[in-house]
């Protein structure tokens, strides 16, 4: 499967739902690095509509005990590919999504200012599925064919971006199966 981005930063042929949860870059051109994460909502439970309310500022913290904490917090990521491989965009990769919070790669604070952030549905514990690879792997290659400062070195987790405070997409992430599969 092949994937484009269009003149606006968007991807081609997949659902757009637009989030508030988004401003300017610093820099428009300084897109230097692909954070990947991993989501659930409830936690451990997969479908349902939870994540994208949160993105766009829908979410009830009255519906599920775990969305308490989740009350008037403003989130958002570039993309989420469900457990079924489906790719929903909600920031157009020019602009910043709020997705990374405190965060230092390579030296550099405020990784939101230089990042593209896209959120798995998954937990840290449970395999991601063989759908969401193999979309994720033509996601990775339109973006790197996109913006030129990106490379395969410049993809993290959240982890990694945020050690100490976020541990997603976790070990169960199959970060040899993904460089195996973008290097063929």
């Amino acid at each position: 499967m092949h994937m484009r981005i269009d003149e606006n930063h968007w991807l081609r042929g997949i659902r757009k739902v637009p989030s508030p949860n988004a401003d300017s870059r610093p820099d428009a051109a300084d897109i230097v690095l692909v954070v990947l994460h991993g989501i659930s909502l409830p936690p451990g439970r997969f479908g349902g509509a939870c994540i994208e309310e949160l993105f766009t500022n829908r979410l009830d913290p009255a519906a599920h005990p775990s969305f308490a904490s989740l009350d008037g917090v403003r989130v958002s990521a570039h993309l989420l590919i469900d457990r079924r491989g489906r790719v929903t965009q909600f920031v157009p990769f020019d602009a910043r999504a709020w997705h990374a919070g405190v965060s230092n790669w390579r030296g550099r604070q405020r990784c939101n200012d230089f990042s593209i952030g896209i959120e798995l549905e998954g937990t840290d514990d449970r395999p991601y599925t063989r759908a969401q690879y193999r979309r994720l792997v033509p996601v990775l290659r339109a973006l790197l064919g996109r913006y030129p400062r990106l490379g395969l070195d410049c993809i993290a987790g959240h982890a990694e971006i945020a050690p100490g405070r976020k541990t997603d997409p976790g070990p169960a992430f199959d970060w040899a199966g993904l460089y195996q599969r973008l290097r063929a």
